[in-house]
């Protein structure tokens, strides 16, 4: 259970700093309520599985050898590392310009599909991030503790998602941008601490 709470945990750091997503959700759950942003989130959340799977029937059989293994601790290192910084020095930032063309389902859906598909730093997640965490439970617990820990982050992202929608249908009313900086500065420096965590695994496994 710890470890589910953890990866769970994970997810929502993923999903918190201020990106394309919860711009786009801010901005539809502002104006047509909290339907349009979840269905942004969902669509980005069908990306990311899609992306799951490819890694894990595509590139599952190379991912515990001690080079992959090194590789992929230091990439997922790099990435959160750069996302946490990134994040803490765009704190300012709490809404960017990305709106939906329109309020349709249809549509909410396919916008938060498309975008997390073409993001860069979402790539290097599923290739860093989930590939590192892929490679040790596959060799360290097997099929069931790859699910567990998938699970609890695709739960992570839910929750945020769900979050993120019920504040931008109500954000004219509760909504403000010190609310939105101070979550973007704790995920921020939950990014970086992940980061380190990798960075140390990467370490053990030059030395092993």
């Amino acid at each position: 259970m710890d470890a589910f709470i953890t990866y769970l945990f994970l997810g929502i750091s993923l999903s918190a700093p201020i990106g394309p997503i919860n711009a786009a959700q801010l901005d539809n759950g502002a104006r047509y309520g909290f339907t349009a942003a979840w269905l942004i989130g969902l669509g980005a959340m069908c990306a990311d599985l899609l992306y799951m799977l490819l890694i894990y029937f595509g590139l599952a059989h190379f991912l515990t050898t001690p080079f992959m293994k090194t590789f992929l601790w230091l990439f997922g290192c790099f990435v959160l590392i750069y996302t946490g910084i990134d994040t803490l020095r765009n704190v300012k930032i709490t809404q960017k310009d990305n709106p939906s063309e329109s309020h349709s389902s249809v549509s909410s859906f396919r916008s938060g599909f498309v975008m997390a598909l073409t993001n860069p730093l979402n790539i290097l997640f599923w290739l860093g991030i989930y590939g590192s965490i892929l490679a040790e439970s596959v060799q360290n617990y097997g099929l069931t503790q790859v699910l567990w820990h998938t699970s609890g982050i695709f739960v992570g992202i839910l929750l945020w998602d769900v979050a993120m929608a019920t504040l931008a249908s109500s954000f004219h009313k509760f909504g403000n941008r010190t609310t939105l900086q101070l979550i973007s500065v704790i995920a921020g420096l939950s990014l970086i601490g992940f980061g380190m965590y990798f960075g140390y695994q990467a370490y053990k496994q030059l030395l092993s």
